[in-house]
């Protein structure tokens, strides 16, 4: 009966919960994280495939079969564990949920990055903020500006809303309405998202090897990265002129997604984002998305962090209200 406190209130429940647990706790320090056991696997396995199998078809089913075993295989270990824990004693099971799932969202993570940097620029320690900047970016930092440093956070956070919050936090409320649970679904988004980042890159060694992942990613965060641009341009009170914005730039770039959701930051700040980048050296120059209106500020990246909290509440209350309501 929809509002009735039962069992059905458990998915709904433990969805609250974890989102809870990362915005107090996140990923705490020292703990083991899903994705490190996740990139340990693929670095072990990519040495292995790059020595033994040649350039060609061997390293694209290798590729292949990289990416469906992680996949797969942290899906049904995530699920696995929760089924364990459960057989034990069923609060225990809920607490392990939670927590994995909690792992799933770097929505503090995200927020930790980012003012770990700005608190370096506001003491106008130029040097640090490049040295903190290269932890979370793949770009050079070493000669960066200020303005390019503020560039690249607004970006990284534009990127990662829908890499690292909402596209894990759809898959789980999706996994929530079935038998199996949230768990393995965000897990085995997490774990494209990690070969993604790790090999699926368009160059070698990885173009063969990696280029399954970095296909399969894409079309994995396809919907939740238009859903992420829908919901911030509603936010913005123009949702028109935003996904105008949307059109009109995010197709320029070579990725499918983040071109997407870095124009509608773009868009609802009135920046511009884009441009010249520096990769091990090699120089790159990417669509230029939104109009340079304002200056990136400060108080445009803390905009932007805003701007993502409020878009994983708004899932996380329509996820709670299907609960309440099926």
């Amino acid at each position: 009966m929809p509002g009735s406190f039962s069992l059905a209130w458990h998915p709904g429940l433990i969805l609250l919960l974890a989102a809870w647990e990362d915005y107090l706790i996140g990923d705490p320090w020292g703990w083991v994280h899903p994705v490190q056991v996740m990139g340990w696997l693929v670095r072990h396995y990519t040495n292995l495939a790059l020595k033994f199998c040649q350039p060609g078809w061997k390293r694209r089913l290798a590729g292949v079969l990289l990416g469906l075993g992680l996949i797969i295989g942290s899906g049904f270990l995530g699920w696995l564990i929760v089924f364990s824990f459960k057989a034990i004693a069923p609060w225990l099971g809920y607490g392990v949920e939670i927590i994995i799932l909690a792992s799933c969202f770097a929505g503090k993570s995200l927020r930790v990055a980012v003012e770990d940097v700005l608190e370096s620029l506001s003491a106008g320690e130029l040097e640090t903020a490049r040295s903190r900047l290269s932890l979370y970016v793949g770009r050079d930092t070493d000669n960066l500006s200020q303005s390019e440093i503020l560039r690249a956070l607004l970006e990284t956070v534009a990127e990662n809303t829908v890499d690292g919050v909402t596209a894990p936090l759809f898959y789980a409320i999706v996994g929530s309405f079935t038998l199996f649970g949230a768990v393995p679904l965000a897990l085995a988004y997490k774990a494209a998202s990690t070969l993604d980042s790790m090999v699926g890159y368009r160059r070698e060694p990885y173009s063969d090897l990696g280029w399954f992942s970095a296909q399969l990613e894409d079309r994995l965060t396809w919907i939740p990265c238009r859903l992420t641009v829908l919901t911030l341009s509603l936010f913005s009170g123009k949702p028109l002129q935003i996904l105008a914005i949307c059109r009109r730039d995010g197709i320029q770039d070579p990725s499918p997604n983040s071109g997407w959701s870095e124009a509608a930051y773009a868009g609802i700040l009135g920046v511009q984002l884009g441009g010249k980048n520096t990769y091990q050296g090699v120089v790159k120059e990417k669509p230029l998305l939104g109009d340079a209106i304002f200056p990136i500020s400060l108080t445009k990246i803390n905009r932007a962090l805003i701007l993502t909290r409020y878009c994983f509440l708004f899932w996380l209350a329509i996820a709670l209200a299907l609960h309440w309501l099926f």
